[in-house]
């Protein structure tokens, strides 16, 4: 076994082991956007980790003698624990609740070009998926792809929502480092029908799905982060991928779910516009509303963004006739 298929085993297995112990103690933890985050942490009373909630949710800097040894053990066994000024450690791992699991994701600020995010889009995201198979419940044994997993909250929601009906989940990522925390989630789910798959976007899994669930990055990030970089001129180009190459993915009856961002500009939307065509030409029932009509505001301030008045969250649903 080589180095780097090693170091991944010894991640996915902290993070399983740690986030069973934060189950334990009862932990519990929302995950804000990153400008709550900066500024609840900038009040003077929280510059230093006293709770579980304090190191492993608002990732503040902890003394070395606030977790138990064997907790320690198992953040450095996977190199999970960041040197910090005067002494201190800041865990580059979080965890956040989110219908009724656990969820690893990376510390904040996630700054790494591998980051691996989790915020209140992925609460959105979560919420639509499961008010679309509360509208229509798949069938027994249904396929589900989480396109893009990231923490792979999308997929296992979906799994989660039916139980009973034996699916076979696939969690998919062009990030290695997605998928290692996908599997930890995975674990921590209880979900052995699990299968992985590293690539771009499609190319990496094979057959017909009767679920595809997305939350894209889309945003035009200077950085190009994995993570939030969609591509093209208003961030767009993930979500136009997922759409054009994923409609012949479906089986009949099959859906996909697509939660992503578009920009408003002059009063157009010129995702919906770009999408609209692809659309058209299968002929095939689809729905699209905005699901909040103002997130990252404060991206409006970068020069990508000159011309924007505002960055939504929308949803699109697209269902192959049976």
């Amino acid at each position: 076994m080589n180095a780097s298929v090693t170091s991944d085993l010894a991640l996915t297995d902290a993070l399983i082991a740690m986030g069973r112990r934060l189950l334990g103690a009862g932990y519990a933890f929302t995950t804000v956007t990153p400008a709550t985050q900066a500024r609840v942490n900038a009040r003077p009373e929280a510059q230093l980790a006293h709770t579980l909630r304090d190191v492993f949710g608002w990732s503040r800097p902890f003394a070395p003698g606030l977790l138990p040894e064997e907790a320690m053990v198992l953040l450095r066994s996977a190199r999970l624990l960041a040197e910090e000024p005067g002494g201190l450690l800041r865990s580059r791992v979080r965890y956040a609740t989110l219908a009724g699991g656990l969820y690893a994701h990376s510390g904040y600020p996630t700054t790494d070009p591998d980051a691996v995010f989790f915020g209140p889009d992925t609460v959105r995201f979560a919420d639509l998926v499961l008010a679309e198979l509360q509208r229509e419940p798949l069938r027994h044994g249904a396929r589900i792809l989480d396109l893009g997993c990231g923490a792979g909250p999308g997929g296992l929601v979906a799994a989660q929502a039916c139980d009973g009906l034996q699916p076979r989940l696939v969690l998919a990522d062009i990030n290695p480092r997605a998928l290692r925390f996908a599997a930890a989630n995975a674990a921590l789910a209880g979900r052995t029908r699990v299968a992985f798959a590293l690539g771009d976007l499609f190319q990496a899994v094979q057959g017909d799905f009767d679920l595809v669930v997305a939350n894209p990055p889309y945003l035009n990030d200077a950085a190009q982060r994995t993570y939030r970089h969609g591509g093209g001129d208003w961030g767009v180009g993930l979500s136009e991928r997922i759409v054009r190459e994923g409609l012949p993915r479906l089986a009949p009856g099959g859906r996909l779910v697509l939660y992503t961002g578009a920009a408003i500009v002059g009063g157009r939307d010129p995702l919906l516009e770009s999408l609209r065509p692809t659309l058209d030409l299968r002929g095939w029932p689809w729905r699209y509303r905005e699901i909040d009509p103002d997130v990252f505001g404060e991206e409006l301030l970068e020069p990508a963004y000159a011309r924007a008045e505002r960055i939504a969250a929308v949803a699109l649903v697209v269902r192959r006739p049976a």
